[in-house]
């Protein structure tokens, strides 16, 4: 499949070696490598990665990520709460994003051990802002209120897609619980600002998108992003469609009109891009 014309843009490179020298040193993942994403030598030459936790080898197997599968993951390094934190300190980082694999293997599934890095990450960077991008934690909300009880700037949970095409490219989450999730998360008033994405180009209809974004304003989320979906490999679930910057724009119109502040809605938007200019302009709002 050829991409339009509007999807083409010139990236401006600076240095990358800083960035790739840190993760290769320190001994941490990203999800900028991990997941293969177009903006990922952007976000290198301006020193900054999303950090991936709890390895690299996902319990799920989603059909959009191209992210490792394994039933049975390595457990989690014992060192990667201080490498994180340390490498965010190298990039001098000022809001620093950590994801994470699903690590259903696990009884806690993962979230002590996302807690460990939290904690390591401020005492190395007490100046610093705080994201996680986190997974569903088997909807079992005493685990997700270990994460929210660290008191992080941003919880970001990704709804993913609409209601109906979401049991087509989800392996275990769902779209009513990821709501529940996010709903939970708000109305913990324990985090600043709840964030949650959402690609397009999956199949979806423009209503069920409009329907999403009035879903995810109605259970509180602060900060909506949407972007063009790009299939990995031809293994994955394949573009359904090219979405314009027209449509883009009425995504953008529209949340606005029902009191979304904070949209951000373009074909190379990703849930965790620009993530410090997103929490200023938040902030400020």
């Amino acid at each position: 499949m050829n991409f339009p014309e509007f999807l083409r843009k010139k990236l401006t490179i600076g240095p990358l070696n800083k960035t790739i020298e840190t993760i290769k040193k320190n001994k941490i993942h990203t999800v900028c490598v991990e997941a293969n994403c177009p903006n990922r030598f952007e976000c290198f030459s301006k020193k900054t990665a999303t950090f991936l936790a709890l390895g690299k080898e996902c319990t799920r197997a989603c059909s959009f990520c191209d992210i490792d599968f394994s039933k049975k993951p390595k457990m989690p390094d014992p060192n990667e709460p201080f490498n994180i934190a340390n490498s965010a300190k190298i990039l001098n980082l000022k809001h620093i994003v950590i994801t994470m694999v699903a690590r259903d293997d696990l009884p806690d599934k993962g979230a002590n051990h996302l807690c460990k890095i939290i904690r390591e990450v401020k005492k190395i960077n007490p100046n610093s802002t705080i994201e996680t991008l986190t997974s569903d934690f088997s909807c079992k909300f005493d685990l997700i209120d270990l994460i929210l009880n660290e008191k992080i700037d941003i919880f970001n949970y990704n709804i993913e897609t609409v209601e109906r095409i979401s049991p087509k490219i989800r392996h275990k989450a769902t779209y009513t619980n990821s709501l529940k999730i996010l709903g939970y998360a708000k109305n913990s008033k324990k985090v600043k600002f709840v964030k949650s994405g959402l690609m397009v180009g999956v199949g979806e209809t423009k209503k069920e998108v409009f329907q999403t974004i009035k879903d995810l304003k109605e259970i509180g989320v602060d900060i909506i992003t949407i972007g063009q979906y790009l299939s990995p490999n031809n293994k994955k679930y394949p573009i359904k469609s090219f979405v314009t910057p027209k449509e883009f724009q009425e995504y953008k119109d529209f949340a606005k009109k029902i009191g979304v502040h904070n949209i951000y809605a373009d074909p190379y938007v990703r849930s965790s891009y620009n993530a410090k200019t997103i929490l200023n302009k938040a902030l400020f709002k």
